[in-house]
């Protein structure tokens, strides 16, 4: 009997515990949702996101393909239900038609810098194209930061349209490059990427294809908006590698999230990725500010809050440990972004900046620049030709002169 009594009292123990276990569990539960963001995960259409950075994720961060790594993105947009396969036959046609091309006009197809030349030329000017007359891509002016329409940033908006800006022409160049077997990449100005590459000196070329010109540096730094601390930190005009760009693709992937759907603690979680990969990443700092700023606000109203920017409101966040630890954070991304170098460029400025480098003069050095690398590569095609054929002249002028032997008949002996 007294086993029997005491069998109850451990199981209404283990009760117990268990009830106390469960209540502190919900109370954490509760106090944490005082500090993040509601999730959006109910939202119609938000597992397509959860799926895209899976996907990311499995990436091989030194070896994928910018056409992957790039209609992950855009198809989580889209809830999933693009067709890869059409999209990537669609780039592997283009560049197999701009590689004839190249051997129609007897131009190097090994070479790096005439297969960016054709890239180039194929986003800037009109030419025909498998039969076909292909438009130079034109410039959309209309909402090119993607704020009322976040498609306008996609390459299938610019494939299907025939215009773009500077975020879906330079993914469409590296895709075409990639195809193609040649080197590019991607580098950042203020607002702005544009594409680098090595010419056959060794020298980096700098391809702008909102404006369709080869620009200079100094060009680029005619902005205003670069600070030396932000060359020092290279934040802006650095090729950037294989990893660094991933980074990029999931600071696309927050975007286009928190455009869609709003904030959440996906924003974070992806945006912490890309900072992973590339941690001076200026787009993806500059979200992650964003992101900190929208749960502190909410974290903030929750506790009564109102007005952060009020400092006799603000200073009652100092009875809330963690929500002051959140305040701490965000003033910490605002000033890791200052001691990046980065300065706001007002979208004026960067209006201005595009139309300054649509000058005669500009276009004019631009057409010179092209046409020097073309000469030069010409020159050092024909110096390889002119090369193989002495090596073959040489060959074969040894095989005439070895020794020849006939056999010998030993009745003649």
């Amino acid at each position: 009997m007294r086993m029997v009594q005491e069998d109850f009292k451990r199981v209404a123990k283990e009760q117990e515990l268990t009830t106390k276990q469960e209540e502190y569990t919900r109370l954490q539960a509760t106090e944490d949702s005082y500090y993040n963001l509601p999730s959006l995960s109910g939202k119609e259409g938000t597992q397509a996101y959860y799926d895209a950075y899976n996907q990311l994720a499995s990436l091989n961060t030194d070896n994928y393909t910018v056409s992957q790594a790039n209609f992950i993105v855009e198809n989580a947009y889209y809830g999933g239900k693009q067709n890869f396969n059409q999209f990537k036959s669609g780039i592997q046609k283009t560049a197999k038609q701009l590689l004839q091309k190249m051997k129609e006009r007897k131009e190097d197809i090994e070479s790096n810098t005439d297969k960016n030349l054709m890239i180039f030329e194929y986003f800037s000017k009109d030419m025909k194209l498998g039969g076909v007359q292909h438009k130079a891509y034109k410039y959309d002016f209309e909402d090119y930061m993607g704020q009322k329409d976040h498609s306008k940033m996609f390459v299938a908006k610019l494939l299907k349209t025939g215009s773009g800006q500077c975020h879906s022409m330079p993914l469409l160049y590296l895709m075409l490059a990639e195809e193609m077997n040649t080197e590019a990449s991607l580098a950042y100005a203020p607002n702005h990427t544009y594409i680098k590459f090595l010419d056959e000196e060794g020298e980096w070329q700098n391809a702008e294809l909102t404006n369709g010109i080869f620009t200079a540096n100094s060009l680029i730094l005619e902005s205003g908006y670069i600070k030396s601390e932000a060359l020092q930190n290279d934040i802006y005009m650095k090729s950037l590698s294989k990893k660094e760009l991933l980074a990029q693709f999931y600071a696309d992937l927050a975007n286009g999230y928190a455009h869609k759907y709003g904030m959440d603690e996906f924003v974070g979680k992806s945006l912490d990725k890309a900072l992973e990969y590339s941690p001076n990443n200026i787009y993806a700092n500059q979200l992650k500010s964003m992101y900190q700023q929208a749960r502190l606000t909410y974290v903030a109203n929750q506790l009564g809050i109102k007005d952060l920017e009020n400092p006799e409101e603000l200073q009652n966040i100092r009875f809330y440990p963690k929500a002051r630890a959140l305040l701490q954070e965000a003033k910490a991304q605002f000033n890791n972004i200052d001691n990046l170098g980065f300065v706001m460029m007002p979208e004026g400025a960067y209006e201005q900046w595009l139309g300054n480098m649509k000058g005669e003069a500009n276009r004019q050095k631009s057409e010179a620049l092209a046409e020097r690398m073309r000469q030069i590569n010409a020159e050092k095609q024909k110096q390889k030709e002119q090369e193989a054929q002495k090596q073959k002249k040489k060959e074969s002028q040894q095989s005439k002169e070895k020794a020849q032997y006939f056999p010998i008949d030993p009745k003649h002996l």
